[in-house]
């Protein structure tokens, strides 16, 4: 069942990854909210023909859950993406990159507050490696290069953005038992109807640019690998092994997006990238071993 959880969360991490490197293609090419919102448009095209049959027969159970299903969809799919790009006009890609790793320490808090999950020191000290590895990713591995770091309204908001997406990672243990398509569906939905004011507003404020070729490209990319097929793999990664062990592949997005700038944009290829992998990948591994522990203790301990 983890070997499963894991490939859900590494193509996940991988997409999102591959989203950051789409994001700096789209630069001139379509305005952000125009992109938060076609992808949406997009993904509701392609999921509709998918999930018509299935949430005709789970609407009973989709209608008396509706707002749970607005909240995710808004949240995870809407609201953070929506923040992020606009975090990233008034603040940098490092501080983007930082403020994101506290996503797990968020989702285990929560998990504790809310759920009374507990996690133990393999895991904090696993929470830990790969934060180190976000930063040395964040900071080019020249570490004074965090002293230069200011805050700012971008910052803040941006912290907003991690909430957002912590509080939908945890949320997902409240999603109504309905099959992937009808969920996905629904909440896409949700998507799609909370990133409409915001493309309006950009429309009438003249700062919406309508995508070109390339444009339409990171659209297409964003709309199936960003949305669809990577939110499917992250809510299963979700269900096989919680919040807590899942959120942590999430450091693993700034690491991926890195590299594929190294092959599809062109940058070069560091030393401190590979020391971050390794040390994101073994702060995982580490957390992980100790989690698939704890998940089997916990059911002969019940007997």
């Amino acid at each position: 069942m983890h070997r499963s959880a894991y490939l859900f969360l590494l193509l996940t991490t991988l997409l999102w990854g591959g989203n950051s490197v789409a994001g700096k293609l789209a630069v001139d090419h379509v305005s952000p909210m125009m992109l938060v919102f076609l992808r949406w448009v997009l993904a509701v095209a392609i999921l509709l023909p998918i999930g018509w049959r299935t949430i005709q027969e789970d609407w009973p159970v989709a209608r008396r859950h509706w707002l749970i299903l607005a909240a995710l969809g808004a949240s995870g799919f809407t609201l953070f993406n929506v923040i992020f790009y606009t975090a990233l006009n008034y603040t940098t890609a490092i501080n983007v990159s930082i403020e994101q790793a506290a996503m797990p320490i968020l989702i285990m808090t929560a998990n504790f507050v809310f759920f009374r999950l507990r996690v133990n020191w393999a895991q904090i000290v696993g929470v830990v490696l790969t934060i180190a590895g976000v930063i040395l990713t964040a900071c080019h591995g020249d570490p004074r290069r965090l002293l230069t770091l200011e805050l700012n309204f971008g910052d803040a908001i941006m912290l907003v953005a991690v909430v957002l997406y912590s509080g939908y990672s945890v949320g997902l243990r409240l999603k109504p038992a309905l099959r992937w398509q009808s969920l996905m569906l629904a909440m896409s939905i949700a998507a799609l109807i909370t990133s409409l004011p915001f493309v309006l507003w950009e429309v009438a404020a003249g700062k919406a640019i309508v995508p070109d070729a390339r444009g339409w490209t990171v659209i297409v990319y964003t709309a199936i690998g960003a949305s669809v097929v990577s939110q499917i793999a992250y809510i299963r990664g979700n269900e096989l092994i919680g919040a807590n062990r899942a959120g942590l592949f999430i450091n693993l997005v700034p690491i991926f997006g890195t590299l594929l700038s190294v092959l599809i944009v062109g940058e070069t290829f560091q030393l401190y990238q590979a020391l971050a992998l390794v040390l994101v990948l073994g702060g995982i591994g580490l957390a992980e071993h100790s989690g698939r522990k704890s998940a089997t203790a916990r059911p002969a301990r019940a007997r």
